[in-house]
C-alpha cells in the first residue's frame, strides 16, 4: 500500500538515508561531498525549521521516496511564489510502482495550496533517470547553475584585482596608443573614399614619392 504524507520526526533518519542514496546514485554525486547521516539530519532539521516541507512515500510501511521542498515567495524577478524542490528521489527497490508520480502529485497540491505559479526542481547532478522522469512530466530547462567555493572565488577576485593594479600605471598610454592606431586606420581608409590626402598627417612624414622641401 502506498501513502504520501508529511514526514514525522521518526522518519527523518530514513529520509537522510535516502538523501545519501540519491547522492550515491549519481555518477557526479561525489561532488556533493561525503556527508554522514548526522550532518544530513541537521540539514533536514534546518529545512523544517525554516518552513520547508518534507513529503515521504510510505510503501508497505517503509519510507521509499521523498520530496524536499521550499515555497519561495515573490521577489524581484517573480511576481508570484514558486515551489522549489531541493530533492525528488525514489529508492531503486520502489521504482515502477507509481511512487514518483504520487510524490509529484502531492508536491503539485502543496504548490496550489500556497498559490504558487511554478514548480522548480533541482535533480542531483548527473542523475539522468530523474531528469528524464521530470522531462516526461513536462519539466523544461529553466536555467543552468554554476558554483564556486567561497575561498576559490575570493582568491580569484583578489588575483584579478592585483593584475589590474599592476597594469594601471600604463593603462592610459596603452589606451592612447590603441586610439591613435584606430584613428590612423580611419584616415588611411578615407583615401579611397575622398581622394588623396596629405600622408604626413597619417605617418608623420612626407607623402610617398615626394621629398621634403629643403630649407632656404
Amino acid at each position: 500500500m502506498l501513502e504520501i504524507r508529511t514526514a514525522r520526526e521518526d522518519d527523518l533518519r530514513a529520509v537522510a538515508a535516502l538523501a545519501a542514496e540519491a547522492r550515491d546514485d549519481s555518477p557526479e554525486g561525489a561532488q556533493l561531498g561525503a556527508q554522514d547521516t548526522d550532518r544530513l539530519l541537521e540539514h533536514l532539521s534546518v529545512l523544517l525549521a525554516a518552513g520547508g516541507h518534507v513529503l515521504v512515500a510510505d510503501l508497505d510501511g517503509r519510507v521509499a521516496g521523498v520530496v524536499l521542498g521550499r515555497v519561495v515567495g515573490a521577489y524581484l524577478f517573480a511576481r508570484r511564489p514558486s515551489l522549489y524542490l531541493d530533492m525528488l528521489f525514489v529508492a531503486p527497490r520502489a521504482r515502477r510502482h507509481g511512487v514518483g508520480h504520487a510524490l509529484l502529485r502531492a508536491a503539485a497540491d502543496l504548490a496550489a495550496e500556497h498559490d504558487c505559479d511554478d514548480i522548480y526542481s533541482a535533480p542531483v547532478p548527473g542523475n539522468r533517470g530523474v531528469q528524464r522522469f521530470l522531462a516526461r512530466l513536462g519539466f523544461a530547462p529553466a536555467a543552468g547553475h554554476r558554483f564556486a567555493s567561497v575561498a576559490a572565488l575570493q582568491r580569484r577576485l583578489a588575483s584579478d584585482a592585483a593584475a589590474r593594479d599592476a597594469v594601471r600605471p600604463g593603462r592610459r598610454t596603452a589606451r592612447g596608443g590603441i586610439e591613435d592606431l584606430i584613428a590612423r586606420r580611419r584616415r588611411v581608409r578615407s583615401v579611397t573614399e575622398s581622394g588623396p590626402i596629405d600622408m604626413r598627417q597619417v605617418g608623420g612624414g612626407a607623402p610617398a614619392g615626394r621629398r621634403p622641401a629643403r630649407a632656404g
